[in-house]
């Protein structure tokens, strides 16, 4: 008989992380379920939402028959990711946490934890995703420390783990899961990557997981979930007072608490004002909110923009992108938005310029963008520069026409 694989699963409290341990005991492995305790919270009700997921994710284990652990990363998730979000808002940007705890949280501290710490074999999680390797392959990597190079040495032959969408392409999740490194990649198994989330939730109630399935999707991000996000971001950054300010011409609109509060091309809630006005641009100089007064104002729509050093699942950029500098490909910067058609310009430090096949509305920096080529997620890039938008373009125009019209209708001077 062969060895028994020890495999530590990532249970959230949730339907797909539940039947990811399922399929795991179903499979034969020797399984641990954890729950990870991010953040001290309540929700609106005052109700700790954090001890609820815990008791379900206990119950689902004690249902499965499998060791239960608990850890706490609430210390690691202020300084890694928290404080960087803050940082973030305080700079203008509007940052996803959600990527960041993938990357610094779960398949950092917790794959370590997984491996080192319990002993495991491999780490598993209820991502809808998959990755180019069997599960068998999982058990036969070594760790191995990345390169501190900017890319990896060109006579290193090792054949990289790509991440691949899964199944459920409405579920799909390789867009959080763009920033997590090689080696994570290397021990990780993704139990739901062939199945769809009808028949996840189907599974759920075949092995009497009610409690679960019970719950709502997890939504907003992913420590303040759906309270008032002005209120609650208020209570850690100082208000800064400033001016609504119309695109087209100048003119105060209104005033508002802190430019961090508000993202690009979300409605401003302008006093006084009945028609509504959509951001399109922060001033953190002067504390100026521009907007403009339709959602598809050509002050939301852009087509290019870049990104700091970009994160290569692979570790190495495509080869076409490193021979020529220039590679076509496929880009989102929201979660389950349309892929729209790009092309990639490698910059010197790593970073990227990304062109875009049309105008996007409200490209945003501080956002991750994701690149895909066919179904394999690359990775990505969190966006600091956005090139200029179709207003700027359309009065740049007009004042180059204007001037041009000018010159033909000034007489030359006589001589």
């Amino acid at each position: 008989m062969g060895v028994i694989r020890h495999v530590v699963c990532a249970m959230s409290g949730g339907v797909d992380s539940s039947v990811a341990a399922l399929l795991l005991k179903r499979r034969g492995y020797n399984v641990t379920g954890v729950f990870m305790k991010n953040w001290d919270s309540l929700d609106e009700n005052g109700v700790c939402a954090t001890e609820k997921d815990c008791e379900d994710a206990y119950k689902v284990c004690q249902m499965l028959d499998i060791p239960f652990h608990q850890v706490s990363y609430v210390k690691e998730y202020w300084h890694e990711v928290f404080s960087n979000l803050l940082k973030e808002y305080e700079k203008g940007r509007t940052p996803n946490p959600d990527i960041l705890c993938n990357k610094h949280i779960k398949f950092n501290h917790f794959h370590k934890y997984a491996i080192i710490t319990l002993g495991a074999d491999a780490l598993a999680t209820g991502h809808y995703a998959r990755t180019s390797q069997e599960d068998e392959e999982v058990f036969q990597q070594t760790p191995k420390t990345a390169p501190l190079v900017l890319f990896r040495n060109r006579f290193e032959f090792r054949n990289p783990v790509r991440l691949h969408k899964g199944a459920d392409l409405v579920k799909d999740q390789t867009f959080f899961l763009s920033q997590i490194s090689q080696d994570a990649l290397r021990q990780t198994i993704f139990p739901l990557a062939g199945l769809t989330k009808d028949f996840v939730k189907k599974m759920a109630a075949e092995a009497g997981f009610h409690h679960v399935l019970k719950k709502k999707e997890s939504m907003g991000i992913c420590f303040i979930g759906e309270r008032n996000f002005e209120n609650f971001i208020l209570e850690y950054l100082e208000p800064k007072p400033g001016n609504f300010v119309s695109i087209e011409d100048g003119t105060v609109m209104g005033t508002h608490k802190g430019w961090f509060t508000f993202t690009l091309g979300q409605r401003a809630r302008i006093g006084g004002q009945r028609d509504a006005w959509f951001v399109v641009d922060k001033d953190i100089n002067t504390g100026d909110v521009m907007v403009a007064p339709s959602t598809n104002h050509p002050s939301l729509f852009r087509d290019t923009l870049r990104t700091d050093r970009f994160h290569w699942i692979a570790e190495d950029p495509p080869t076409q992108l490193a021979r020529t500098k220039m590679m076509e490909c496929h880009f989102r910067f929201i979660h389950q938005m349309p892929l729209t058609p790009c092309t990639v310009t490698l910059n010197m430090d790593g970073s990227v310029w990304i062109s875009l096949a049309q105008s996007l509305r409200a490209l945003t920096p501080g956002q991750f963008a994701v690149l895909y080529k066919g179904d394999e997620c690359l990775g990505s890039g969190r966006i600091i520069q956005l090139g200029p938008s179709d207003f700027t373009i359309q009065r740049s125009r007009e004042c180059s026409a204007a001037t041009q019209l000018n010159k033909e209708q000034t007489p030359e001077p006589v001589r």
